[in-house]
């Protein structure tokens, strides 16, 4: 009876972690409310002729003239000489009190009129436009205005470092998007001018560029280099940090400003906390830490923001991140760095109310992105419209514009519309992204005209949306994707049509798309009707081959839940261009369109077709209708490269995708299938990497993970004959030695049985085979990293125990423990005789039911070992003794394991066992870490060390206070 009620009571504590390993996993799937996109060529249409415009009189205002210019240019392109830029002309403009500001109206002369610079402004730049793209210059007095008053860019690619070198390693996924790192210095005078002096000009390229397409601010990265923190103590004497900052100001703060005198706002950008050692230093010391709901945290942050107000007049405001930051967005070389630290509604509040505070003194806006990462209101503070308001529901502050991805999650596809963006009493800007960085990083053609669009109008139902901020470059890492850098190297020009198309929009989101995309290829490539035409449709199949070819639709189109966060459509190419082999992604692709997995495979091939009718259509194209045949031959050979990118992708998700079934229903077809797809992907990978494995201009996807995923997959059915075998082994050694006192012991542990000689071996050798077998069967034979912990850990337990105990239980003990250690390992073997290793993760990650079970049994079977153990040895030395022992020889692995894995790195270790047992998408650890994707905490292996430190000493302590059974008392 005492023996099923412990067995009982054992069960129970396994079913409470089988509750807790459930909750955690949570698997929910749900469909999707996804845009429909139905995108079209627009017709063909006759070009107009470029008016004959001689000059052009405008005053001697520097946006004007620089306005001015862009006609002239315009004009040029056309084949028309340049006119005169002067203060008179033949298209003029005037100023006239009544029209909004940056409204604008053509009267005959034609003479632009609006009631600002900015509106005459505008009016010059539209008519550019016009006279680029072929259409007629109308001075009908119409009165035209831009729908979204605040139309912000990024910085494209000024700045940034253009080294082939880290572009050809194509390894590395760091996010930092600091622009003036070439020209930091690292001693005084901290800043290379002559490195400035080119960061400017290519600010100046961006700034004309922008404004010809429409915008009228831009986002600059930058804080904490600008600021002194004079006056407050934050740097002790000496500290070269003051220095370095007002050096910066003097450098770059007329570099800036020449947006500010083009008509363009500035705002500064930086993640929250922003950090440097002497601050962090001085936070520690005067503000209690990296306390973000204190108040006295932020005035020092306050008074950093009011000198950079102070010291850069022209900056209209900051634009703040907090769901981002760490080691992967630091700058090389330099010491300022950020940390996810305003993780709470109430941080989140105290950090608006003091920055916002500041900008009402200076006259400045606090731009707030509601992007954020992790779990609770905070965390899910971009896609919920509950956590939306918890967050900022308190805070009303016409200063605040609150800044949102168009998408409910990232820059993917098969995304609902942000309805966070619908609800709220702040004023909204919605974000866009020129260079899909989850779809190709802009090296595939990808017209995003008709989603913006569709997005917009939506948003416009709140009243309180006022803007847009399109990225240009920015999102994602920069050398582990082509070297394509906006306005300065490669084929940027691809991803340039959706910066064009959405600052057109935003202006009128009423314009056809359509009718934008052949304006951007006659402004871009040609005015030939034909070459127009066929780059047309080729574009607007873009978007069929993108959604088709980049994502496994039955599974893209769900809302899916998992770890407590929300996956991404295109999980299994985890991120950028990394395809993941892991079994949890994999696993749960298959999972949600389990029943249409034919559907996912035909994709593939179907966006393979796609691919080849756009390349079709524009390699047909005669190259002397083009204005740059080296453009053509670009735009030829980046389908090309999509092409056969489709191809090794196609091959590659039929292989994972038929496995996977094969696993889950044991269906010879999907084995034979999953077989021939690998072998056709091997052949397709070959000829990619060949092809594109050292081009800088089309790079070759990074395939490392998944042939690991495929790797183990061949030995997913080697492996469920290995742990067949084994468990036919033991049946055998049973069978024969079912009368033998080792074989009664391990079978029958609550029994009192006495091995003698060479019983006394085999019962700690025979479970000492299963685990050790079985644990090697369950990593493929391929994952030292997990083995030798495990294993290890077992070792020491058993060495404990054995060197604690007299002789005359020693046997006994091993026996018991034997039994269930054995048990345990039966269970394992069992599962994975089912289709291997494989068929185990698939149903631990996918099979709520399945795996409560297993976890139930197995956790118990854990715990019993400790069970018996104690109950073997309270025999010989009571309950204290036995306490002792068992802390003891438990604590001692737990404490070894931790401690190497502290020695080692929490990050390091994960990432080694991760590459090896391929569970987890095997980009976690190259982009953010996992400890960061997944929340774990960095101290575990040191908490996990005090607590197996703290059982070995207790368990030593009670060790030694105690006697066996039998002795006699001292004295």
């Amino acid at each position: 009876m005492r023996v099923v009620v412990a067995v009982l009571v054992l069960l129970g504590l396994g079913a409470a972690v089988a509750w807790q390993v459930g909750d955690a996993l949570g698997l929910e799937v749900r469909p999707a409310d996804v845009p429909v996109e139905r995108p079209v060529a627009a017709p063909p249409r006759p070009l107009a002729p470029p008016p004959e415009f001689t000059s052009i009189g405008v005053p001697d205002e520097p946006r004007l003239r620089l306005a001015a210019t862009a006609v002239a240019d315009a004009l040029v392109a056309r084949g028309r000489p340049r006119p005169v830029v002067g203060d008179t002309g033949g298209l003029g403009v005037r100023t006239e009190p009544g029209l909004p500001d940056e409204g604008y109206r053509v009267d005959p002369g034609p003479v632009v009129v609006g009631s600002t610079p900015g509106g005459i402004a505008a009016g010059l730049y539209d008519i550019a436009d016009r006279v680029r793209t072929g259409t007629e210059v109308v001075a009908d007095g119409r009165v035209v205005a831009p729908r979204l008053g605040l139309r912000l860019t990024d910085l494209g690619a000024v700045g940034l470092p253009d080294d082939p070198g880290a572009f050809a390693r194509g390894d590395d996924y760091s996010l930092n998007s600091d622009v003036v790192g070439s020209a930091v210095l690292p001693g005084a005078p901290y800043v290379d001018l002559a490195a400035v002096d080119g960061i400017a000009r290519q600010f100046r390229a961006l700034v004309h560029h922008a404004l010809a397409d429409g915008y009228n601010a831009v986002v600059v990265p930058g804080f904490l280099e600008y600021v002194t923190f004079d006056g407050l103590g934050v740097h002790p004497a000496g500290d070269p940090h003051p220095a370095r900052a007002r050096a910066m100001v003097d450098a770059f703060g007329p570099v800036w400003r020449y947006a500010h005198e083009m008509g363009m706002k500035v705002y500064l950008s930086t993640d929250m906390l922003a950090l440097s050692p002497p601050l962090r230093a001085f936070l520690e010391r005067e503000a209690g830490g990296l306390r973000t709901e204190d108040d006295r945290l932020w005035r020092v942050y306050r008074a950093g923001l009011s000198e950079l107000f102070g010291r850069l007049p022209h900056v209209d405001g900051m634009m703040i991140r907090i769901g981002e930051g760490g080691a992967a967005y630091r700058f090389p070389g330099w010491d300022y760095s950020s940390e996810i630290a305003v993780t709470t509604p109430g941080a989140v509040r105290a950090m608006l109310r003091a920055f916002l505070a500041t900008a009402a003194e200076h006259d400045r806006e606090i731009v707030f992105r509601t992007w954020s990462v992790g779990i609770g209101a905070v965390g899910d503070l971009h896609t919920s419209r509950d956590a939306y308001e918890q967050v900022l529901g308190g805070v009303d502050d016409d200063r605040l514009v609150v800044s949102t991805k168009y998408a409910l999650g990232d820059f993917y596809s098969h995304l609902p519309l942000n309805d966070t963006l619908l609800v709220g009493r702040h004023r909204r800007i919605v974000e866009f992204q020129s260079r899909r960085e989850f779809e190709g990083f802009g090296a595939l053609p990808n017209d995003l005209g008709g989603l913006h669009r569709h997005a917009l109008r939506a948003f416009l139902a709140n009243p309180r949306v006022e803007g847009v901020w399109t990225w240009r470059q920015g999102g994602g890492p920069l050398t582990a994707g082509p070297r394509t850098l906006d306005l300065r190297t490669g084929f940027w020009q691809l991803y340039d049509l959706n910066s064009y198309v959405t600052g057109r929009l935003a202006r009128d989101p009423d314009l056809d798309p359509a009718r934008l995309t052949a304006d951007w290829v006659r402004r871009t490539f040609s005015s030939d009707p034909d070459v127009v035409h066929a780059v047309c449709r080729a574009l607007a199949l873009s978007r069929e081959a993108i959604t088709t070819g980049l994502y496994v639709g039955p599974y893209a189109r769900h809302r899916v839940r998992a770890l407590g966060l929300d996956p991404p459509p295109m999980m299994w190419i985890f991120e950028w261009d990394i395809p993941t082999g892991d079994s949890a992604t994999l696993g749960t692709v298959y999972a949600v369109g389990r029943d249409r997995v034919d559907e996912a495979v035909a994709e593939g091939a179907a966006a393979i077709g796609t691919a080849r009718r756009m390349r079709d259509l524009v390699g047909a194209t005669d190259p002397a209708g083009w204005r740059d045949p080296v453009l053509r031959g670009w735009f030829v050979a980046a389908l090309d490269h999509q092409v056969d990118l489709f191809g090794v992708l196609a091959a590659y998700r039929a292989a994972a995708l038929r496995h996977v079934q094969w696993l889950d229903t044991g269906d010879p077809g999907a084995r034979d299938a999953a077989r021939a797809a690998a072998a056709e992907y091997a052949v397709r990978r070959a000829e990619h990497l060949r092809a594109y494995g050292g081009d800088l201009a089309l790079p070759a996807y990074n395939l490392a993970a998944a042939d690991l995923g495929l790797a183990r997959a061949a030995r997913d059915e080697p492996m469920a004959w290995a742990a067949r075998g084994v468990l036919l082994g033991l049946l055998l050694a049973f069978a024969l030695g079912r009368r033998r006192p080792w074989a009664r012991a391990l079978t029958r542990p609550w029994r009192r049985v006495e091995p003698t000689g060479a019983d006394r071996v085999l019962v700690w050798v025979v479970p000492a085979v299963a685990v050790v077998l079985g644990r090697a069967v369950l990593t493929w034979f391929a994952a030292p990293a997990h083995l030798a912990p495990a294993l290890g850990a077992w070792l020491l337990f058993a060495l404990v125990l054995r060197l604690t105990t007299g002789r005359e239980r020693r046997a006994r003990l091993a026996a018991a423990v034997g039994a269930v250690a054995l048990l345990r390992s039966v269970l394992l073997l069992g599962v994975l005789a089912v289709r291997g290793p494989g068929y185990y993760w698939f149903a631990f990650w996918t099979e709520p039911v399945a795996r409560a079970v297993y976890v139930t049994a197995a956790s118990a079977a854990f715990l019993g070992v400790l069970a018996v153990a104690y109950a073997v040895l309270r025999e010989g030395v009571g309950r204290r003794g036995a306490l002792g022992r068992v802390l003891l020889a438990a604590g001692t692995p737990l404490a070894a394991v931790s401690g190497l894995v502290a020695v080692v790195g929490l990050e390091r270790a994960l990432t080694t066992w991760n590459d090896q047992l391929v569970l987890l998408p095997w980009g976690l650890s190259r982009i953010l870490g996992i400890t960061v994707h997944l929340g774990i905490p960095t101290a575990l292996p040191t908490v996990a060390l005090l607590v197996g430190g703290g059982a070995v000493v207790l368990g030593a302590a009670l060790t030694l206070l105690t006697r066996p059974a039998g002795a006699p008392r001292p004295g």
